[in-house]
C-alpha cells in the first residue's frame, strides 16, 4: 500500500480553523472552538492538523512497519479525591479543596503553554533517515504554536486555562472570586519560587545536543500529563454535569468535555513526533550514531517513574492540604475528613 495523504503543511494550515456556525461563549467567556450546523462541538485549529495527524502515522507505519509509542492512561489510576469523596465535600459544604483544585488544573493549562516557546529548526541535522513529511518536521512549523494556542487562548479567545476558570465559577458560582485564590495556589505548592534557573539535567550522551535533549525531555513530560488528565476529565465530568451537587445545570461539565476533546490532537501529535524520533538514528556531535529506541528510552523510563512516583504523590499531597486546611474550619470537620478518607479508592 502506498500512503498518498498529503504529509506537508504550512504552519497557517495547521493553525486553522474548521467552520462553525457559532462560537462556544461558556458564563460569558468567549472561548476557542465552536458549534457546527448539526450543533456538534469542534476543537479549534483542527481543520489540517487532526488529518495532518492520521497521516504522518499511516505514514510512519507504512515506512518502519512499528506501533506508535504508547503510555497506557490506566497506568495513573484514578483521580484524587474520587468522585464519592468529591460529593462527600460538597454535601457537607465544604467545597473549597475541590474549587482550589480546579484552579489548579487551570494553571497547569496556562503553564502548558510555553511549549509555544520552543522553536525548533533544522531539526533533519539531528538524524540520519530523512524526517520530512513528519509529524517532526512540523514541530516548530505549527504545531507547538497550535498547542501553546489552545491551552493559554489567543487573542480574544480564552483557552483551557480559562475554560477551567469558566467551568469553576459556572459550578460555584460566586463562591470562587470570594475566597484567596492566590492562597490556594500557594499552598498547593504553586507559590512563589526561587529566583535562578536549575541546572540541565542530562539523561542522554553529551554529544547530543542539549537543545534536542530538552526538547523531547519536555515533549514527553506534556505527554504524559495530557495522557494522565483523562482521568481528571472524567472526575470532573461526573459531578460538574450533577445539577443537584453544583450549579450551572450540567453546563461545567459540557465545557470540560470540550477540553477533553481538544487535548487528543495534543497526545496525537506528540506521540507521533516522539514515535519518528524512537525509530530513527540520532546523530551525535562529531557524528557517532546513536538508537533513537535508547535515547527516547532513557527519557521515556525515567520520566514516566518519576510521574507515577514523585509526581503523583505530591499532586495527592497538596490536594489532601487543602482537604485538611477547610475541615479544620468546620465545627465537624473531624468526622468529614475522617468519611473522607474512608472512601478513598
Amino acid at each position: 500500500m502506498t500512503v498518498t495523504a498529503q504529509l506537508e503543511f504550512t504552519a497557517n494550515e495547521l493553525l486553522a480553523n474548521v467552520d462553525v456556525r457559532e462560537p462556544l461563549v461558556a458564563g460569558g467567556v468567549r472561548c476557542h472552538g465552536g458549534i457546527t450546523d448539526q450543533g456538534v462541538y469542534v476543537s479549534p485549529r483542527t481543520k489540517f492538523r487532526a488529518p495532518a495527524i492520521e497521516a504522518w502515522r499511516a505514514h510512519h507505519r507504512e515506512v518502519f512497519g512499528k506501533a506508535p509509542i504508547d503510555a497506557p492512561m490506566e497506568l495513573w489510576g484514578d483521580h484524587y479525591p474520587n468522585v464519592d469523596q468529591t460529593r462527600l465535600l460538597i454535601k457537607a459544604g465544604v467545597p473549597e479543596p475541590l474549587i482550589a483544585t480546579l484552579t489548579r488544573i487551570g494553571t497547569v493549562e496556562g503553564y502548558g503553554a510555553n511549549i509555544r516557546l520552543l522553536k525548533p529548526t533544522n531539526l533533519q541535522r539531528h538524524f540520519d533517515e530523512d524526517i520530512a513529511g513528519t509529524a517532526l518536521a512540523h514541530l516548530g512549523g505549527g504545531l507547538f504554536e497550535a498547542h501553546g494556542r489552545d491551552e493559554a487562548g489567543w487573542e480574544e479567545e480564552a483557552g483551557h486555562k480559562d475554560m477551567w476558570f469558566a467551568a469553576r465559577d459556572l459550578a460555584f458560582e460566586t463562591q470562587a472570586v470570594d475566597l484567596d485564590i492566590e492562597g490556594m495556589l500557594e499552598r498547593m505548592g504553586f507559590g512563589q519560587r526561587g529566583g535562578g534557573s536549575a541546572p540541565v539535567e542530562r539523561l542522554l550522551p553529551t554529544d547530543i545536543d542539549v537543545d534536542l535533549e530538552l526538547m523531547t525531555t519536555f515533549m514527553i513530560r506534556v505527554l504524559f500529563i495530557e495522557i494522565s488528565a483523562f482521568h481528571t476529565f472524567r472526575w470532573a465530568e461526573a459531578w460538574l454535569s450533577d445539577p443537584d451537587l453544583v450549579a450551572g445545570e450540567g453546563a461545567a461539565g459540557q465545557l470540560v468535555s470540550y477540553i477533553r476533546a481538544d487535548e487528543t490532537p495534543h497526545v496525537g501529535y506528540l506521540a507521533t513526533a516522539l514515535t519518528e524520533m524512537r525509530d530513527r538514528t540520532w546523530i551525535g556531535e562529531g557524528g557517532k550514531r546513536h538508537a533513537g529506541a535508547e535515547m527516547v528510552g532513557r527519557l521515556w523510563d525515567h520520566f514516566l517513574s518519576q510521574s507515577l512516583g514523585t509526581g503523583r504523590e505530591q499532586s495527592r499531597a497538596a490536594v489532601l492540604g487543602e482537604v485538611e486546611h477547610w475541615c479544620a474550619r468546620r465545627d465537624s470537620g473531624a468526622d468529614i475528613l475522617a468519611e473522607f478518607h474512608s472512601l478513598a479508592s
